[in-house]
């Protein structure tokens, strides 16, 4: 599974509306011992990703689900606002932000990463 968005993704990601502010959610299940790296990753993209506009609105650790099938439970999800998608592409860009995404990559087997806007 892939945790992490390719060119093509960012691209399209982009052209959909580059100017209008998203929150994206991020689904995250863990690979072995990678809850304590992903903490690591969390705090690096705290100390690069504010000068792009970036905040976090909620991390959190899953637990059992009341619903769901079979494999659509989570161990983390994680919203993060950024005031534009523009935004968010150059903080994925940023060579600074790019050190720690190692950390990410290295924790997950699988990753949702879904922008999202607000409803009225």
């Amino acid at each position: 599974m892939a945790v992490d968005p390719t060119g093509a993704d960012m691209k399209a990601f982009l052209a959909e509306a580059p100017d209008q502010p998203v929150t994206m959610l991020n689904l995250l299940r863990f690979a072995e011992g990678g809850r304590a790296r992903y903490d690591e990753y969390v705090a690096h993209f705290r100390a690069t990703s504010a000068r792009f506009g970036a905040e976090v609105v909620y991390f959190g650790h899953g637990h059992a689900p009341v619903v769901a099938e079979p494999g659509q439970d989570w161990d983390a999800v994680l919203l993060v606002h950024y005031p534009s998608r523009r935004a968010f592409c150059e903080m994925v860009r940023d060579p600074e932000y790019q050190k720690g995404t190692h950390l990410r990559t290295e924790a997950l087997v699988e990753a949702v990463l879904q922008p999202t806007t607000p409803v009225g």
